[in-house]
């Protein structure tokens, strides 16, 4: 794949995607696929098929996210959501939304693995899961979402795993053989950003304690591009979104903004913001001025 990062005008700073001196600069990799990009797209909820089509290009992504319940691949006008999705550009990632037990939740996942099968999509491996407990939240169901993952995974399946930002929940899913563990920022199609960055951290330091590259993505709630960009500053390896983009006021200038600025914060958070002080601090150096007028000083002395 080709990647949609810019890369740095410096040839020995490695870019979003290239392999650096540390793991974390390793590729976004994710079971057995490699992503060039960070940011993975939903395809839902679009005015049109064509906007939705010129915002996966905007967006910079090489993976797209569809919900594979037969009904959902046709629109009000008959028209065929993969009909505007290019399977040579894009991984595909099929989903279980709208699943409320792991039931439904297995029974998807098996439908969108066929269908990509005969497109011939490498993405017929992998699914997002997402089973919810509630209609009105859509928070997920952390017992049907552990049950189901479970199985899937027995079943071959590579799962990246919709939860909330319970660490214990993220736990148990990266125990029974999650690919990745996708805590939300706040509910589904919120906007409301990261809500609780504290658990996010602890769901980070957890599940890499024993393996730093274990991707960990950020899925749901992020509004605009400064929360996308917080996202990765906490140390998130991905952010996976849909209505931020798709319900904006100009979709395709969205999908731009958080292309970038998925690239900010990642590189953001492997350059070491600088700590937070009360006071000021001047950044250019006080020796051999002409003169200093130290704080608490006064006028006559």
């Amino acid at each position: 794949m080709t990647s949609q990062a810019e890369s740095p005008e410096s040839p020995s700073t490695p870019s979003v995607g290239e392999t650096g001196s540390s793991p974390s600069d390793r590729p976004f990799q994710i079971g057995k696929h490699q992503l060039d990009s960070r940011l993975i797209v939903g395809t839902g909820r679009y005015d049109t098929m064509e906007q939705m089509r010129d915002s996966l290009i905007a967006s910079g992504s090489d993976c797209v996210t569809v919900a594979v319940r037969r009904e959902r691949l046709y629109d009000r006008n008959g028209q065929n959501i993969l009909d505007f999705i290019d399977s040579e550009r894009y991984t595909l990632l099929p989903n279980t939304a709208g699943c409320y037990t792991a039931t439904d939740a297995v029974r998807a996942a098996k439908l969108g693995r066929e269908i990509l099968r005969t497109l011939g999509n490498p993405g017929a491996d992998w699914v997002k899961l997402e089973v919810l407990g509630d209609s009105k939240t859509l928070l997920p169901d952390p017992v049907e979402t552990v049950k189901a993952c479970e199985q899937l995974v027995e079943a071959g399946f590579s799962v990246l795993c919709y939860t909330s930002d319970c660490p214990v929940t993220a736990l148990r899913l990266k125990k029974v053989g999650a690919a990745s563990v996708m805590p939300a920022g706040s509910p589904i199609g919120s906007g409301q950003g990261i809500l609780n960055p504290g658990n996010l951290q602890i769901i980070l330091e957890y599940l890499k304690d024993d393996d730093a590259n274990y991707p960990i993505i950020i899925d749901a709630g992020v509004g605009t591009a400064s929360d996308v960009a917080i996202a990765m500053e906490l140390g998130a390896d991905g952010v996976l979104m849909n209505t931020a983009i798709a319900h904006a006021r100009d979709p395709v200038r969205m999908a731009t903004a958080m292309k970038h600025a998925v690239i900010a914060g990642y590189e953001a958070a492997r350059a070491g913001r600088i700590p937070k002080r009360l006071y000021g601090t001047a950044s250019s150096p006080s020796e051999g001025v002409i003169s200093t007028r130290p704080y608490g000083s006064t006028a006559g002395q």
